[in-house]
């Protein structure tokens, strides 16, 4: 008689994702990659440059051979694309670094106190001091530059000449778009205390004769111009609905007819099957600080009550998603 009992391989992969996790922070941490990459491909060549024991040298690098982050032949360890381009340090496209620091010294510790979190539907404490501090935001803003990333590699805003950067958590969003389309002028109104930092990315980025930096509650700010794109990224997950609802009634008061909105956060969504990031994300922002992953139907209303009218979704790799909307 056949069995047709299902395996459990998916629930035991989902149940022991934490020591996948767990080993890669540890092999970023040691710099395994990078020993990798310069030539240090063997377990006794890897624990000697990385300053650990064999054993540790081999069961990290198996780990990350088995999660496909190396490849191994001989004996001998190779750096897959991915992990060149984004866990190799200096050498990387981007240095995922500090935001796997950030998970495993911030996030996943703070995951232990979710059991509270699913109890009470609040955040846990973080409790941080000014070194937590930093920690997490080199974490977050590494992060938000991989999004940045392909946002711009992604998202065609190369008709826009004029654009509204409102109230996000980085300026590297408009100015990845700003790289490719020279004639962009952007005007960013972020809340206070985000000024200094926006005009200092502006200018290490060269674009200072195209760009102005303004401050204004994110809230309840009406910029004002006649924008023909606009940017609300790593936005609404920090506002309430009410207050979500009015941003965009405010941006869309600031818009052109036919004007671009990008809307780039976490979703949850309606789809057969969920996007795996989004609903993760969901859990970590509550568990974190109590903020929100809205349903991406939810705040599809909003665009249309006040006057966007929604025409793509895109989906970045290893990073949220983008809601396109026109302004009608």
């Amino acid at each position: 008689m056949t069995n047709t009992t299902p395996d459990a391989a998916r629930i035991l992969d989902i149940a022991t994702g934490y020591m996948a996790s767990k080993q890669l922070f540890e092999a970023s941490r040691i710099g395994l990659f990078a020993a990798v990459a310069d030539g240090a491909d063997t377990v006794a060549a890897i624990a000697e440059r990385c300053g650990v024991s064999e054993r540790i040298a081999r069961i990290l690098a198996d780990a990350m051979s088995a999660k496909g982050l190396l490849g191994r032949a001989g004996g001998r360890y190779t750096v897959a694309p991915d992990a060149a381009a984004y866990l190799t340090g200096g050498d990387s496209a981007i240095d995922l670094a500090p935001f796997l620091t950030f998970l495993g010294e911030i996030s996943y510790p703070h995951w232990l106190q979710f059991a509270h979190t699913v109890d009470t539907t609040e955040p846990g404490d973080l409790q941080m001091d000014d070194a937590r501090w930093g920690t997490f935001m080199a974490g977050v803003m590494t992060y938000n530059r991989l999004h940045a990333q392909e946002f711009g590699r992604l998202v065609d805003l190369s008709s826009a000449t004029k654009a509204l950067d409102f109230g996000g958590l980085s300026a590297e969003f408009a100015l990845a778009v700003m790289a490719g389309n020279p004639a962009l002028h952007t005007t960013f109104v972020y809340a206070p205390g985000f000024e200094d930092g926006v005009a200092e990315a502006v200018a290490a980025a060269g674009v200072a004769d195209r760009a102005t930096v303004e401050t204004g509650d994110t809230a309840t700010a009406t910029p004002q111009g006649e924008f023909d794109a606009v940017f609300a990224n790593h936005v609404i997950h920090r506002f309430s609905a009410e207050e979500n609802a009015q941003i965009f009634r405010n941006l869309r008061a600031a818009a052109v007819p036919g004007a671009t909105l990008t809307v780039l956060d976490f979703f949850l969504d309606d789809d057969d099957e969920q996007r795996g990031l989004d609903a993760l994300h969901a859990g970590e922002y509550l568990v974190i600080d109590g903020t929100v992953v809205y349903p991406e139907a939810q705040v599809r209303g909003w665009l249309t009550d006040a006057g966007w009218d929604v025409r793509d979704k895109v989906a970045l790799p290893g990073s949220p998603r983008v809601l396109v909307a026109t302004a009608v």
